[in-house]
Formats: C-alpha cells, sequence, structure tokens
C-alpha cells in the first residue's frame, strides 16, 4: 500500500513538473488599419469592444506603443524585432513588400523550440517561397498572403500554398481556421497568429454589424472633422465590431479548453486608421508618421505571469514585441542580426527596473520621424513636446534648439543607415526588381499573381492599387505581361491561369529564354462583377472584383536560372485576349 501510494505520490510531482515546465502557448491579434482610437478602451463611445477590452482589464497595458504609417513595414518589424527597411521592406506591393530571406522571424524561433505555429489572415511579407509564411516558421498559413484584397464575403484564399474557394465573412472564416487550429495543438504549445484584414478597405462589414451603425450619428468626430467621411466611419467601426466578436470566439475557446492561464494573448494594430475619425485628439491617420498615423493598442494577457490592469507608460513599438515574447517564453532567439527592439518584460512584470529613455524611429516615403517619452521631432523638422500639446498644435524647436539638432542628426543618421539595405529602383519598371523564386521541391506551387508582374505594350492594371488588381486592356500582339522569376529546379512545370474571356479564339504564348508553351483559349467566360461586397462604396482605385476560371496552358520544361518570364498572344481574333489575375506553376513530379 506505501509502495502504491509513493508511485501516486511521485506521478503527480512528474505530471505538476511538466504542468508547470510546458512553454506558454501564443495568440497574436494583429488588426489592419485599425487606428488607437477604434476602441471603447480608449476612450471611444461610439463603439463597445469588449471581448478585444478584456484582454487589457485582465493584462497590460502599453500606453505609448508605435508602429509604422502603412501595414507590411509593421509586420516585418513585428515578426523580426528589427526595422523594417532592415530586412528589404520598402513598399506595400510589387514586390516591395517583402522581408529579405536572411532575416529569421518569431516563428522560425517557436518553431525550433517545438511549438505548433500557424498563420491565419492577412501575410504582407512575400507570396513565394522563401518569402512564404511557411518558409518563416509557420507549419500552417491559411488567408491571402497580399496587402489588400477585394473580395470579403465568399473569397478565394490560400490554404498551404493552394487557392480554394470559401464561404462566408472573410474574417469569420480566418478566425474559424484559428479555432480549429487550437483545438487540434491544444496538447501542446503552440503560436497562433491572427492577422485580421479590416478594417482595411474594401468597405465590407457583415450585414448585422452594419445594421448597428449605419445610421450612426457621429457624436466623436476626427481631428481633422472636415476630412471625416461619416459613412467610412460607421463602416470602419462595424468591422471592428465583427472583429471583437471574433477575438470573444478565441478567447472563449482558451476558455473553453482551460488553457487560459498559460496562453499569452496580445493584441494591437499595423498602423493608424485608414480614414479620418476618432484618434483622441491626436494629428494623422495611415500614412503618416504623425502620432496618429503610428500609434496603435496593444494589450497583452497572461494570468500565470502578467498583473491584470497594469499601464506601462513607457514608450514602446513594434521592434520590441520579438524579444519580449522570447523572453516570456524562455525560447531562445533564432538567428543573430543585431535586434532594434527591446525586452519589455520587466515593465510588463512591474518589476523593479532602471529603463532609460531611448529613441524610436518612423518613416514612409521618404520622410523620417523620431520619437522620445516626452518629444515627436516630425518629418518636417518641427518638435513637440507630446505631454503637454499631444495634437501636434505648438512646435517648440525655439525653446529647444538643442534638443531639436540632436533629435534631428539622430534621425538622419538612422534613415541613411537602413536605407543602403533597399534595393534600388530600376527606371522604367514598377515591381521590384528582386527575382520571383520558382521550383522549389519542397513547396512546389508557385503562384505569380498580376501585382508581381510588369504591364507591358497597353496591358494596364485593373486599379491604381495592384495589391488585389489583374491585366486588362490586353489587345494587341505587342502586349505581353513579364514577372521575373528564378527557376530554382529544372524540370517541367504544370501551367495554370486564372482568367476571364469575352472574346475566345486567341493563340496566346507563355517563354522563359528559349522554352515555349503555345495554347489557344477557346473557352468564353465573362461574368459580371461582384455586386455582393461592398456596404459602401470602396475607395477609387481599388479593383472591383469578379469571378476568374482556371485555365490549363500545358506544360513547359524550364532549365534553372533567372530571367523573364512572359506571356504574349501571337494571335488575337477578337477585340481583346483576356483578363489575367494570376498564373500558377507547378513543379511536376520527375
Amino acid at each position: 500500500m506505501r509502495f502504491i501510494f509513493a508511485l501516486a505520490l511521485t506521478l503527480l510531482t512528474v505530471i505538476g513538473t511538466i504542468a508547470v515546465e510546458r512553454k506558454p502557448n501564443v495568440v497574436v491579434f494583429l488588426a489592419d488599419d485599425a487606428g488607437w482610437g477604434d476602441y471603447s478602451h480608449n476612450g471611444n463611445k461610439q463603439i463597445a469592444t469588449t471581448n478585444i477590452d478584456s484582454i487589457a482589464q485582465q493584462g497590460v497595458t502599453m500606453d505609448r506603443f508605435y508602429v509604422c504609417p502603412v501595414c507590411s513595414p509593421t509586420r516585418a518589424e513585428f515578426l523580426t524585432g528589427r526595422y523594417h527597411m532592415r530586412g528589404g521592406v520598402h513598399g506595400v506591393s510589387t514586390g516591395q513588400e517583402r522581408l529579405n530571406v536572411d532575416e529569421k522571424t518569431l516563428a522560425d524561433a517557436l518553431k525550433a523550440a517545438g511549438y505548433a505555429t500557424g498563420a491565419f489572415g492577412k501575410w504582407h511579407n512575400g507570396s513565394q517561397w522563401p518569402y512564404h509564411p511557411m518558409a518563416r516558421g509557420f507549419n500552417e498559413y491559411f488567408g491571402h498572403s497580399a496587402g489588400h484584397w477585394g473580395e470579403y464575403f465568399d473569397a478565394p484564399l490560400e490554404r498551404n500554398g493552394k487557392m480554394i474557394s470559401t464561404t462566408g465573412y472573410i474574417v469569420d472564416v480566418c478566425t474559424n481556421e484559428a479555432l480549429r487550429f487550437i483545438d487540434e495543438k491544444k496538447d501542446v504549445p503552440f503560436f497562433c497568429y491572427i492577422p485580421f484584414t479590416t478594417p482595411h478597405s474594401p468597405w465590407a462589414a457583415p450585414a448585422e454589424n452594419w445594421a448597428q451603425y449605419k445610421d450612426m450619428p457621429i457624436t466623436q468626430g476626427a481631428t481633422d472633422a472636415k476630412q471625416e467621411r461619416a459613412e467610412e466611419t460607421r463602416c470602419a467601426l462595424a468591422m471592428v465590431k465583427n472583429q471583437d466578436w471574433n477575438v470573444g470566439r478565441v478567447l472563449n475557446k482558451l476558455a473553453d479548453l482551460k488553457i487560459v492561464d498559460n496562453t499569452i494573448v496580445l493584441y494591437f494594430s499595423d498602423n493608424g486608421p485608414n480614414s479620418s475619425r476618432y484618434t483622441g485628439g491626436m494629428k494623422g491617420k495611415k500614412g503618416s508618421t504623425d502620432e496618429g498615423g503610428i500609434r496603435s493598442p496593444l494589450f497583452i494577457r497572461w494570468p500565470a505571469q502578467l498583473p491584470a490592469g497594469h499601464t506601462v507608460t513607457q514608450i514602446s513599438a513594434a521592434i520590441d514585441l520579438l524579444p519580449t515574447l522570447l523572453s516570456l517564453t524562455k525560447v531562445p532567439r533564432v538567428g543573430d542580426k543585431p535586434l532594434d527592439g527591446r525586452d519589455l518584460s520587466p515593465l510588463l512584470k512591474k518589476e523593479s527596473v532602471v529603463w532609460d529613455d531611448r529613441m524610436l524611429f518612423s518613416t514612409w516615403a521618404g520622410k523620417f520621424t523620431v520619437r522620445t517619452q516626452q518629444y515627436r521631432l516630425d518629418a518636417a523638422g518641427k518638435l513637440f513636446d507630446m505631454v503637454n500639446d499631444p495634437g501636434q498644435t505648438t512646435s517648440v524647436n525655439e525653446q529647444q534648439p538643442e534638443l531639436t539638432n540632436k533629435l534631428l542628426t539622430a534621425a538622419k543618421a538612422w534613415f541613411e543607415e537602413v536605407s543602403a539595405n533597399i534595393p534600388k529602383k530600376v527606371k522604367g519598371t514598377t515591381v521590384d526588381q528582386r527575382s520571383l523564386d520558382v521550383g522549389y521541391p519542397e513547396f512546389p506551387i508557385t503562384m505569380l499573381p498580376a501585382r508581381d508582374g510588369e504591364p507591358m505594350g497597353k496591358v494596364k492594371r485593373s486599379s491604381n492599387a495592384p495589391n488585389c488588381s489583374y491585366f486588362v486592356n490586353w489587345t494587341a500582339t505587342d502586349d505581353s505581361m513579364v514577372w521575373l522569376i528564378n527557376v530554382i529546379t529544372s524540370g517541367r512545370y504544370q501551367v495554370d491561369m486564372d482568367y476571364t474571356c469575352a472574346d475566345p479564339g486567341s493563340t496566346i504564348e507563355l517563354s522563359f529564354h528559349d522554352a515555349r508553351l503555345q495554347t489557344t483559349v477557346t473557352t468564353l467566360w465573362n461574368p459580371p462583377l461582384n455586386t455582393n461586397q461592398d456596404t459602401i462604396p470602396r475607395p477609387n482605385g481599388e479593383s472591383q472584383m469578379k469571378p476568374f476560371k482556371s485555365l490549363d496552358v500545358g506544360v513547359i520544361t524550364l532549365q534553372k536560372g533567372a530571367g523573364a518570364l512572359t506571356l504574349r498572344a501571337l494571335k488575337i481574333p477578337g477585340k481583346s485576349v483576356m483578363d489575367v489575375r494570376r498564373m500558377t506553376l507547378t513543379l511536376l513530379p520527375k
């Protein structure tokens, strides 16, 4: 009997030790184009974001947390702990959003430590392998890799490299996949990254959420009231409300699985609001390096380790998230490039620590700014006391000439340093000149969207915003579309094309060096533009989408090496050839 009792006690001790030593799960929510003022926790009385707010109430709020003025740079900084331009990210489309392959990510580190890793939503740091999320530390991926997606209802989305059809609202669909992942991985440490697509345009919210806001009076306006469009504000809030519901679904799943205490939950946004709306009096919105363009909420909850209701007043930034999460999880970093971020865990835990003031730099479109705990030097070189003048209304350059010069010198030096990593633009081109790799055996499918190709002749994109566009106006044999590719593996490749066609009969040719593949487009496929997508009209410059069909172009043999993959027409019996959204090359088995 004593032996059985001792054995049972030993087993309980071992089980208890395993439970204590199990690393915490990590769930990261990232909003897209939500501003600091879009949450009831931050004083917005026009919306109740109860689930998102609960993360702050049960955890820690970083009161002055900064991201980048636009999407992909913030995502790169979160993933690497380094300023985005160091990793080659210098735009949001046409290949400029790609994170250099020699950069290592938070997911790389967690995966190496035994975590199950999954990303569900908008990626926006490269579409093709080895820029694809599954090459950057994620075991699985579901969502869209572009910075902008034109369909929010019944969207075509990617699952682990293959496009599939979905039913429902895009945020609900991606959250469903995240919930499945959490259910499947609940018995091992997991990293679940949920980068939402909202409230980024197009302006599309589920009917039940829009019904709550479509007639709502605007009682808290934008800092620049003349620029606010009431319908956009209402739709943005409706989209955030849906997002809040989906955050609640994930939090409830953690509670149902009884893993709340040992799960780190983090919520932030990637830039300021994408329209002029309430920001608590701050200047700027998305695309601006002013306070309102780059200040983001950051709420982080971990009941086992972090105090509830705690607010950290020290400035922090997206570059701090990798070192902080690796410190909290006690996971060693993968990669040895110098970090720009700091480990915030002592501040989160209310530990007594000496925390020196710092400079946080931001840049976009050639402009740069620097923030200290009290001051902001803006892109025009004006210095503002952010404690006494949070709206940046009156500069203090004359009162603080030495500080002005110090910050300006530091910002210029920083910008010069990080800019050295940016590829030089080639005259006459619109796409990044880093080639697109094709033919990795471990990831044989390579999608080449119109976004990443160069329209030649009279061919053009369907809108000024390349991210979710397609090639149109293909009317002459002098027209072409070119993708700069690098074939990794010599071999046979299946070629498929997502197309629409109003005038069948054209003969097209795909070429790469000496390789040629020809086919005749025989099938009429000319669907109307979608009418089920927009709650309010989408902004000018965003494509109206339509259903595309897959065309089997055939099989082409490609030899290893770099060059131009060119699509052109040899014969055009009608007015035009076709519209092209995407070409897909699949390396076939030998």
